[in-house]
């Protein structure tokens, strides 16, 4: 009979810490911070209407730049083969681009992003609030019902049944192409009872806000998922049209993108914010402002473009400076704003969390 060698017993493998590790979670720096509500209600009002310019308030176009700080991708939910947009990786997760190839950020994604820094800072409701959290809200931040009684980001913004008074223009990426990179996974939020995320009365404590970093965490093609997106120095082109705008309100505007020396902060969009992607900073090259009844009758008595109402340089700056300067006294939440410029502030020497995936 023939002997046969008993096999030598296996040595235990160590468990290997899972990138979903709930455990391990509480072990991490957080890549972001809780902005409070201010402690009074909202100031609910009607909005300006839609039906007439109000000669009293202000109208026009901005003309905005939009420069990557770290990549970039703001996802279309779409997953494709990467030989379909000329990239060797099998998949990829893919951003929208245009019929010339040229990417581009849905306006729908600048204005969320804006109008939640925007609510921030002028005591307002929250936009959107899901059915499963809705009795942990307090009830004065859910969102306006009634389009005759709106918080200043629902006048400006929009809300149920009302349009709002600025309309955002998907930007386009000045330069053909993309880059490949690779998203680690990330942990799921975990807005669980007795977290962080709620008070010890057991509402939400606040607006969550990523912070920037010096740069994004990316791993290779064997540790991440390959994501279309738009590399550090790209840059973008868009335009804002807005009407009926009280100078307070065009003021807070300014501030969002990053315009108040004071307060230099940045946008932070698309996916990827915990890692550190999505940071953009905002030039506003020019703005064609309407002020008065005969800046409106003169600009639409033509029917080609003048540049008559166009600001450039040194007046744009004096124009941006006195609109922030009207918005500090008037609509913005100093201690909000406070709070939210740690978190947004632009440059900065933050380093992204390391065991984010």
């Amino acid at each position: 009979m023939t002997n046969i060698p008993k096999p030598k017993p296996r040595k235990p493998i160590p468990p290997q810490p899972s990138s979903r590790d709930d455990s391990n979670v509480n072990n991490i720096q957080k890549p972001y911070k809780l902005v409070s509500f201010p402690q009074q209600r909202p100031r609910l009002e009607g909005p300006a209407g839609h039906d007439r310019f109000d000669h009293n308030r202000l109208h026009g176009t901005l003309f905005l730049t939009l420069k990557v700080k770290t990549s970039l991708h703001v996802s279309t939910g779409v997953v494709v083969p990467g030989s379909d947009i000329a990239t060797r990786v099998p998949l990829i997760k893919t951003m929208v681009q245009g019929v010339d190839k040229h990417l581009l950020i849905q306006g729908s994604s600048l204005k969320g992003c804006i109008r939640s820094v925007y609510e921030a800072i002028t005591n307002s409701t929250l936009a959107v609030v899901t059915s499963k959290y809705r009795d942990k809200v307090p009830n004065e931040r859910l969102p306006c019902r009634n389009k005759e009684q709106l918080c200043p980001a629902s006048q400006v913004f929009g809300a149920l049944d009302w349009q709002g008074l600025i309309e955002f223009n998907d930007a386009k990426c000045a330069s053909m192409g993309f880059n490949t990179g690779f998203m680690p996974s990330l942990y799921r939020p975990r807005p669980e009872p007795g977290s962080a995320y709620f008070n010890t009365r057991g509402k939400v404590a606040g607006r969550k806000f990523y912070y920037h970093t010096v740069r994004a965490i990316e791993k290779g093609q064997n540790q991440g998922i390959p994501v279309q997106q738009a590399a550090r120095e790209y840059t973008f082109t868009t335009q804002l049209q807005f009407k009926n705008l009280q100078h307070e309100e065009l003021g807070t505007l300014f501030v969002v993108l990053g315009q108040d020396s004071n307060y230099p902060i940045a946008l932070k969009i698309g996916g990827g914010k915990p890692i550190g992607m999505g940071t953009m900073t905002v030039e506003v090259a020019q703005a064609k402002i309407l002020q008065s009844f005969e800046d409106l009758r003169s600009h639409y008595q033509s029917y080609t473009p003048n540049n008559d109402h166009l600001l450039t340089g040194e007046a744009l700056q004096q124009f941006i400076a006195t609109q922030v300067k009207t918005a500090h006294s008037q609509l913005i939440e100093f201690s909000t704003l406070q709070q939210l410029a740690e978190v947004l502030r632009y440059p900065t020497d933050r380093e992204p969390p390391e065991g984010m995936y």
